[in-house]
């Protein structure tokens, strides 16, 4: 008979163990989530600004080497991701395209400058920076004028900036929330083994003794529900590139790494946490309370 009632505890225990992991996991999973979220946001904020394009005109009169020397320079500056060298010919061949007819024969001559398009680092694509980098280049006496959409550049940062509030704030609650859910798990789960702990206390246990072992399978139920959540979000991601392929272009394996970090280690350090404070509380305990 007692061996059964063993036996069945056991189990009881294993199963409430089992269900704890998967729900620390599945908290997790949403953190994790959300993590990938703001990385796309991120990626998707900085190549929207990357793509903002600088038209610098070239005075007519420059030889295309002299040209070529200024695109050096210029992308050896520290705000410059990449340029372009855009002759007379490319850019009457990318203006007949669009207007679909031939207006180089219809005038009988071109009369489109060579251009260099310069493409800013994200970090410098605002109109301060933009139009002190302006005033630069204006004082090369090759650069004729300088051309940028303005109002889009305005309007691009004021709508990042609306976006990553919302999206920080409600991130925010959504971490409060988790570390809620999985300190009730815990609760929960050490709230089933209060007789035990108890039990050790009357027959003479230290507390970091019969802290100990709980802890470490706190860690352990950590670092699982971890694993589990990475595992999950690693066939999310496959998922989400087999129908949006575009996605790859926004993909940062770096980014990727301090995600799943911070999800395992979220999960250790809330799981460890709410089984410190939980195994305290019944250490705490007097014994009628615990059948309350």
């Amino acid at each position: 008979m007692e061996e059964f009632e063993a036996s069945a505890s056991a189990k009881k225990t294993k199963t409430i163990y089992i269900s704890t992991v998967f729900g620390i996991a599945m908290v997790l999973l949403m953190v994790g989530l959300l993590g990938l979220f703001l990385v796309y946001a991120n990626n998707i904020s900085r190549y929207v600004k990357e793509n903002i394009v600088l038209n610098i005109f070239v005075d007519d009169a420059a030889h295309e080497t002299d040209v070529l020397q200024l695109q050096k320079q210029l992308e050896g500056n520290v705000m410059v991701k990449q340029t372009q060298y855009v002759s007379k010919e490319l850019a009457a061949r990318n203006l007949q395209k669009d207007l679909g007819e031939d207006f180089v024969k219809f005038l009988g001559y071109n009369p489109l400058s060579q251009s260099i398009d310069v493409y800013l680092k994200a970090d410098y694509t605002n109109n301060k920076d933009i139009e002190k980098f302006k005033t630069e280049l204006m004082k090369n006496p090759l650069i004729k004028e300088v051309k940028y959409q303005q109002s889009l550049v305005d309007q691009m940062n004021q709508n990042v900036t609306s976006i990553s509030l919302i999206i920080l704030i409600f991130a925010g609650i959504f971490v409060v929330l988790s570390v809620a859910l999985i300190n009730n798990t815990i609760r929960l789960a050490i709230y089933s083994q209060r007789f035990l702990i108890k039990s050790m206390q009357l027959v003479g246990a230290t507390k970091s003794f019969i802290r100990k072992p709980f802890l470490l399978y706190g860690i352990w139920h950590g670092l699982l529900g971890g694993l589990i959540a990475i595992i999950l979000l690693v066939g999310t991601l496959y998922v989400a590139y087999r129908n949006i392929p575009d996605l790859v272009f926004l993909q940062n394996y770096t980014e990727f790494g301090i995600v799943f970090l911070g999800v395992i280690g979220l999960g250790i350090f809330i799981s460890g946490f709410s089984t410190f404070l939980a195994v305290n509380k019944f250490l705490r305990l007097k014994i009628y309370d615990l059948y309350r």
